[in-house]
């Protein structure tokens, strides 16, 4: 068992360990509805711990929601059944410049203390023979978030998929967004927030990154 002061310092570093969301080989042998009701109970007892009167009427369903909300909702991208199908289609516009989608709702959590990550995505690529349904894109960026999340393996998970399913190294994916565990907890700064890029193929070039990052720097419609 770690020493506790050394867990609390890696999970204030946000030090991850791998590109893959850690995941045990038994994950997904129970179903949505074993977990949840697991879930509805340990969480009850954490209530009860902090000393909560589960007998009145604005607390006695808090378990129970938090348990179906955890597993359907926001927690929902743990489970490969869930990732939406990366639709793509023959490139017969023979578009061959930069397409943005940007300003993509993050709403994610902390991996490390279990509080919201809240923010944006803004993804780009550059076509080939293949393009993607625009709604495509938003679905991916919000079923990598809704997991147990941190934000420099996120924007990766994001750009791996999109790369393979485009069949092209031409992605960038970035994130800005607001760490609840940095606000609301530790040091309570209010005003920061962090960004994140990952980026492959032409985005090398800084001319062409550059390009990217003043589209996504407009202000929104």
């Amino acid at each position: 068992m770690k020493d506790k002061e050394q867990i609390t310092i890696t999970g204030d570093n946000h030090i991850s360990t791998s590109v893959n969301t850690p995941l045990r080989a038994d994950a997904f042998e129970k179903t949505d509805a074993e977990k949840i009701e697991n879930i509805q109970h340990h969480f009850k007892m954490i209530m009860e711990e902090l000393g909560l009167d589960l007998t009145d009427d604005s607390l006695s369903g808090t378990p129970y929601r938090v348990a179906k909300m955890y597993v359907k909702e926001l927690f929902y991208g743990l489970d490969p059944k869930n990732k939406p199908k990366l639709s793509t289609f023959d490139n017969k516009y023979g578009y061959k410049k930069m397409l943005v989608e940007q300003h993509i709702t993050i709403d994610s959590a902390c991996e490390h203390h279990f509080l919201p990550i809240i923010g944006y995505a803004h993804v780009g690529y550059i076509p080939t023979d293949k393009v993607i349904g625009l709604s495509k894109i938003n679905r991916l960026v919000d079923y990598y978030a809704r997991r147990p999340q941190v934000q420099e393996r996120l924007v990766l998970q994001i750009l791996n998929d999109l790369q393979d399913a485009l069949g092209t190294q031409d992605v960038i994916v970035s994130v800005t967004a607001k760490h609840l565990c940095v606000s609301s907890r530790g040091i309570k700064d209010q005003s920061s927030y962090t960004t994140t890029l990952e980026y492959g193929g032409r985005f090398t070039d800084p001319a062409t990154r550059q390009e990217f990052l003043n589209i996504v720097a407009q202000e929104t419609l």
